[in-house]
């Protein structure tokens, strides 16, 4: 059972993350029937600690507290993606996993994780920000942008911010049931759980080609996203066999033209569903899906949510489609 959790912080830690694990495993529920834990604030860099907000934090235990969690939490920090960290935190990380521990990093926590090498060989994520640098870093990880969190056995590692919530969450559900995780989650007027993943909150407009080859092409395709389009028909504006074009599309873009179509219509329709008052199923014309359950099928691909679901978390109640 879940009973020892400490969360270890270093200098400049993100107030609102470390706040998270305190609400969720620091507070006593008792009166409402929900286990309490033996919760420890840990911090392996002195006594007193600046947060990336301006104030100090005064922390009563040190590493040594490590050692008696059964859940070691990190949450993130400032400049947590390039510092290095002090080896006795990352053995102490090492040995918690070897004993039977969870590990638990908040978004760039995870690159403390990576440093005492948790991460090598296992899925894992952090900020959608951050991804590529951790990737860079630790090549033997897993890395994946698109969700919300990764539970790896001893290794759980969560996305930005709010996210932190959902993988608490997960960790209560997992070890005292869905009663009591459903309970803390009233208490703290969240979701138990949230459909979708990070994936919808990525800001990632596709790069514009650097030469002039495909250049018009990409245009017209932009001004034309609800057509039907054939490599063919695109090679002939091109004035190009439909071998060449694909070559030459795939050596300025990165992607194949059907990829980058279906990710700019994607992208389209996120734009509608937040800005306007269009029903999906003309927000789906409109994108070149053609149909609800064609636009549903590729979100759900490309961002892990629906195209209603989309829109109640962006901008609000849906009209009927």
């Amino acid at each position: 059972m879940l009973e020892n959790v400490a969360a270890v912080v270093l200098d400049g830690v993100h107030p609102f993350e470390l706040g998270v694990l305190c609400e969720v495993f620091g507070l006593d529920r008792s009166d409402d029937g929900l286990p309490v834990h033996d919760f420890a604030v840990v911090s392996a860099e002195g006594r007193r600690l600046r947060t990336h907000a301006g104030f100090t934090v005064e922390v009563e235990h040190g590493p040594e507290r490590l050692a008696e969690a059964d859940l070691i939490a990190v949450p993130t920090g400032s400049d947590y993606t390039s510092r290095d960290y002090p080896e006795p935190l990352l053995a102490a990380l090492r040995d918690a996993v070897d004993r039977g521990a969870r590990v638990l990093s908040v978004c760039t926590g995870a690159f403390v994780l990576g440093a005492a090498g948790l991460l090598d060989g296992r899925r894992c994520t952090t900020h959608w920000l951050h991804a590529d640098a951790l990737a860079l870093r630790h090549p033997r990880a897993r890395v994946d942008a698109d969700v919300l969190y990764v539970d790896e056995g001893p290794v759980v590692t969560s996305a930005g911010t709010a996210a932190a919530i959902d993988a608490c969450l997960h960790l209560v559900r997992q070890e005292h049931g869905p009663e009591v995780a459903n309970k803390i989650a009233r208490r703290m007027v969240v979701p138990p759980h949230r459909d979708g993943g990070q994936a919808q909150y990525i800001d990632r407009p596709l790069p514009r080609t650097r030469c002039d080859t495909v250049g018009e092409v990409l245009a017209w395709m932009e001004r034309h996203l609800d057509r039907e389009m054939t490599v063919e028909q695109l090679a002939g504006r091109a004035h190009m066999s439909p071998r060449t074009f694909a070559r030459r599309f795939l050596q300025e873009t990165g992607t194949t033209p059907y990829r980058w179509l279906l990710r700019q219509r994607v992208l389209l329709a996120q734009e509608l569903l937040e800005a306007t008052d269009e029903t999906v199923d003309a927000i789906a014309g409109r994108a070149g899906f053609g149909t609800y359950a064609a636009l549903r099928h590729h979100f759900l691909r490309t961002l892990g949510t629906t195209p209603n679901a989309y829109r109640r978390t962006f901008r609000g109640p849906v009209r009927a489609a």
